[in-house]
C-alpha cells in the first residue's frame, strides 16, 4: 500500500512541478521510470500476497533504476540501443505484475 501511495504522490508532484528534461536524456528517463514502476507494481503484488518487505522494495527500486540507466549509458556509448531491450523487459514485467494484482484483487472481492 505504501508503494501505491508513493506512486500517487510522485505522479501529483510530477504533474504540478513542471521540470523540463532535455531530449538527450529521454532514453535514460524512460528506462528509469519503467524500472521504478516495475518495483512499485511488484511491491503492490507482494503486499497483496502479504509478502511485502520494505528493504527488498527500496533496494529494488533504486537498484533497478541505477542499473538500467548505467546499461543504457553503456549502450549509448557503444551505439547499441539497449534501452529498447530494457523497455521491453520492464514493460512485460509491468503487465505481468498488473495481471497478477488484478487477479488477486478479483479473488479477494469474490471471497468477501
Amino acid at each position: 500500500m505504501i508503494a501505491f501511495i508513493g506512486l500517487i504522490i510522485g505522479i501529483i508532484i510530477g504533474v504540478f512541478w513542471n521540470v523540463p528534461i532535455p531530449d538527450k536524456f529521454s532514453p535514460y528517463m524512460s528506462v528509469a521510470i519503467f524500472a521504478c514502476l516495475d518495483s512499485v507494481f511488484g511491491a503492490m503484488k507482494a503486499g497483496l500476497n502479504n509478502q511485502f518487505r520494505a528493504d527488498v522494495f527500496i533496494s529494488g527500486f533504486f537498484g533497478n533504476a541505477v542499473l538500467t540507466v548505467v546499461l543504457v549509458y553503456l549502450g549509448d556509448k557503444l551505439g547499441i540501443p539497449i534501452y529498447l531491450a530494457a523497455v521491453i523487459v520492464f514493460g512485460g514485467r509491468l503487465f505481468n505484475n498488473f495481471a497478477a494484482i488484478r487477479r488477486l484483487l478479483l479473488d479477494k472481492a469474490k471471497s468477501h
